[in-house]
């Protein structure tokens, strides 16, 4: 009886593995989402001049200089606060590329085994570097590790520009554009 039973959750569980992995997970919703997700890493979380605002030290530096003590306590718990939230969403944006990326990207993109491997391992780097820098930030302060904060980055882009990619299908080519000889 008992190997009756668990024969039928091993059939049961393979049929609902065959009929998981027949398609893509989410169809059109799964791309719009991982269409958001990039534009918002791109754009908003990883440009070069936001990288570039939080590894300087020249805000603290003047605030220092110019503002009393109090403010200057204040200054650095708010930016504090504000780098813990800005390392929170793009470890979500990740999060979403990821569900993209197991989910429905190897049904859009021709890749071959060791790219998948290479692309997780560049999502496990990402998301432990998120983490790593969390901590970093939460107990030493926004300015305590510029160059992960830069890794960071680093690896998010290589993610975005292989997300890309995979997503290049959803854009149309431009039109030719026809040109008269005559004048």
């Amino acid at each position: 009886m008992l190997y009756l039973l668990v024969g039928a959750l091993l059939v049961a569980s393979l049929i609902l593995a065959a009929r998981r992995g027949s398609g893509p997970e989410g169809g059109a919703e799964a791309l719009v989402r991982a269409r958001q997700a990039l534009t918002q890493l791109q754009a908003n979380l990883l440009s070069p001049e936001v990288i570039e605002r939080f590894s300087s030290s020249d805000d603290y530096e003047f605030v220092a200089s110019a503002a009393p003590a109090a403010a200057n306590t204040f200054f650095r718990r708010e930016r504090k606060k504000i780098m813990l939230a800005w390392i929170g969403q793009i470890r979500q944006q990740v999060h979403s590329l990821l569900h993209f990326h197991l989910g429905a990207a190897r049904f859009y993109t021709r890749s071959n085994f060791w790219s998948e491997v290479s692309l997780a391992m560049d999502f496990v780097r990402l998301l432990l570097a998120c983490r790593v820098l969390q901590v970093l930030v939460y107990f030493g302060g926004p300015l305590v590790a510029p160059r992960l904060v830069t890794a960071t980055a680093t690896a998010g882009l290589r993610i975005c520009e292989i997300t890309e990619n995979a997503l290049a299908f959803l854009t149309a080519p431009d039109p030719p554009i026809e040109r008269s000889i005559a004048s």
